[in-house]
């Protein structure tokens, strides 16, 4: 099983990038700070959206254990003898909701949205507690 970032959202991350360069043009064209700022919002939305299209799938999982994304693109092989818990975390803040698939294994926790893995994170956990079981 593999989850994966919609491919939605790179593009849309890239439209981003345009979008910051097209309004420094129209508001910034003397103002070298205004330029700075725009260059650097666009940097970032651009090595974001380059992580989504380097490393899509953030979460996969066999009947050996998980293996997650870390840091930029690093993966790391989690077996089921290491994972503590895996649960939906859940948060409301501001009026705002918003769930999280939070997998423990005591010495880090690892935590997905649903834009990470192109599901809910209550659908993955219910996969996962399946394959578990298995």
């Amino acid at each position: 099983m593999q989850w994966r970032v919609k491919p939605v959202l790179p593009v849309t991350k890239l439209m981003g990038t345009v979008a910051v360069l097209v309004l420094a043009a129209a508001f910034a064209v003397n103002d070298p700070v205004r330029w700075v700022l725009a260059g650097l919002i666009a940097a970032g939305l651009a090595g974001w959206a380059l992580r989504d299209v380097l490393v899509p799938i953030r979460l996969t999982a066999d009947h050996d254990g998980v293996t997650v994304v870390t840091g930029f693109a690093r993966r790391r092989h989690l077996p089921w003898s290491a994972v503590e818990r895996v649960r939906v975390e859940r948060n409301t803040r501001r009026g705002l909701r918003s769930e999280l698939l939070e997998i423990d294994t005591g010495d880090a926790v690892y935590l997905f949205s649903a834009h990470d893995l192109g599901a809910l994170p209550e659908d993955v956990v219910t996969e996962l507690s399946d394959l578990r079981a298995a």
